[in-house]
């Protein structure tokens, strides 16, 4: 298997890198040890793991009203679909959320040069190391399935999603492929991909191009467009949470980043 692996590694992925990945594994592998594995984010629940509602959680003030529930509508292409454009249903949905800030301290001095420091936003959750071509394709099987299920009793399932690739400095140098993939489709659980290392498998991508899970992030058109040139995989239905976020916070229009979003919606830093 370690032969079929590294034929569909690309070389300009150099060992400076692969130590930077096995540095991070290293890290994380280290703090995972000292730390319960929750499926929440939120380190003040009380709730024990078993008694928490399945399918994918956010805080209580994002929660859709049952008497707005909403659901989505089938929709594919690269383009960014706010929540608020699909028809009422009776539906359940898990990504159906009302954009509502907590009210986070407003600290300023006269010359409006200070800023607040918020706490850091921990992730609970188990995270998953996907290195080969194999490891890769089982979690894709596992997360199809997964939204099957969830399919039977929600309308509308999401699936974060991110790609990670190493930044080019010389001018004219054409850009790296796409190394690392993330994705998530429950809190409790989430899955690092090296597809530097295993190429992308037919589950992944079937994963990726099947319009019954919705694919979230910020600023994820640009990251689909470069996994099809990277890789000829066509990513669809897409949805923005940076128009989405201009959509319900209103005000003038801004190019949001997931650190800014964590810090207004959640009151939290992304480090």
């Amino acid at each position: 298997m370690e032969k079929a692996g590294d034929s569909l590694v690309d070389w300009d992925w150099d060992l400076a890198a692969e130590e930077e990945l096995r540095a991070i594994e290293g890290v994380y592998y280290s703090s995972a040890n000292k730390r319960r594995i929750s499926s929440d984010l939120d380190a003040d629940d009380p709730a024990p793991l078993h008694s928490r509602p399945s399918g994918r959680r956010l805080p209580d003030w994002g929660r859709t009203d049952a008497t707005q529930s909403q659901c989505h509508g089938r929709h594919g292409g690269i383009v960014a679909r706010a929540i608020a454009d699909r028809p009422p249903s009776s539906c359940p949905t898990n990504g159906a959320w009302r954009v509502s800030p907590l009210r986070c301290p407003d600290i300023t001095l006269a010359s409006g040069n200070f800023k607040v420091r918020y706490p850091t936003m921990v992730y609970r959750g188990s995270i998953i190391y996907c290195r080969t071509a194999p490891e890769v394709e089982q979690a894709s099987v596992e997360l199809l399935n997964k939204i099957r299920s969830m399919k039977l009793y929600m309308d509308h399932v999401s699936l974060g999603f991110d790609i990670e690739w190493r930044p080019v400095f010389k001018r004219g140098e054409a850009p790296r492929k796409a190394a690392v993939m993330q994705i998530c489709l429950e809190n409790a659980r989430c899955y690092i991909m090296h597809i530097i290392h295993s190429g992308i498998p037919p589950g992944l991508k079937c994963l990726l191009e099947d319009t019954v899970s919705v694919k979230v992030g910020v600023c994820i058109a640009n990251d689909a467009r470069k996994l099809t040139n990277d890789y000829n995989v066509c990513i669809e239905p897409l949805e923005d949470l940076s128009s989405l976020a201009n959509l319900k916070l209103g005000g003038v229009p801004k190019k949001w980043s997931l650190a800014s979003l964590t810090e207004m919606i959640m009151c939290k830093q992304v480090l």
